[in-house]
């Protein structure tokens, strides 16, 4: 069979070439009814060049974080899945001359801005503007205690989590880790 192979055989072809004397043909995707006998040797070997590079069905990708704030603003994404989506993102937080995060203390209570891109971050507070890059789970776990933090201040989908939507985040992300 010749092309894509809709049945998950796919990146197998070359794996046949040393193994018992088959030889893979140029998109060829294994011999019907050893789909088993392809399946043991996934993983042991990289297939030769130009076979199985790109997986059949590939993973989408999970959204940035950008698309995720703009989703979970605009209610199409639930808070279980943006915070999944939060914790291993990167965020870019401004800071200055001395370690930690930046506060803003003109506000209810203090938040601190961060950003879900450089880009983001250079529009609120300049193109020469230190900075650092954390994930969200790093900021769950180093945010002080009564602080909250934005979003994108400057951006279309701003979102603010005040201090208690902070710790409600993190009662979350403690139960989803150790049940």
């Amino acid at each position: 069979m010749y092309g894509y192979d809709q049945t998950g055989n796919a990146g197998h072809a070359g794996q046949h070439a040393g193994h018992g004397g088959h030889t893979g043909h140029p998109g060829h995707t294994g011999h019907p009814g050893h789909g088993a006998h392809a399946g043991q040797h996934y993983g042991q070997q990289p297939p030769p060049s130009g076979y199985g590079q790109q997986p059949l069905y590939p993973e989408p990708s999970p959204p940035s974080l950008a698309e995720a704030v703009r989703a979970f603003t605009t209610g199409v994404m639930s808070p279980e899945d943006f915070q999944a989506i939060f914790a291993t993102s990167k965020v870019y937080c401004p800071r200055g001359d001395t370690p930690g995060f930046l506060a803003l203390h003109n506000t209810q209570q203090p938040v601190i801005p961060m950003f879900t891109t450089l880009k983001e971050l250079r529009a609120y507070a300049g193109k020469e503007s230190k900075y650092f890059v954390i994930t969200g789970a790093e900021v769950l776990d180093l945010l002080p205690s009564g602080y909250g933090f934005v979003l994108d201040m400057e951006g279309e989908h701003r979102i603010v989590f005040d201090a208690k939507a902070v710790e409600e985040m993190v009662d979350f992300a403690m139960r989803r880790m150790y049940g």
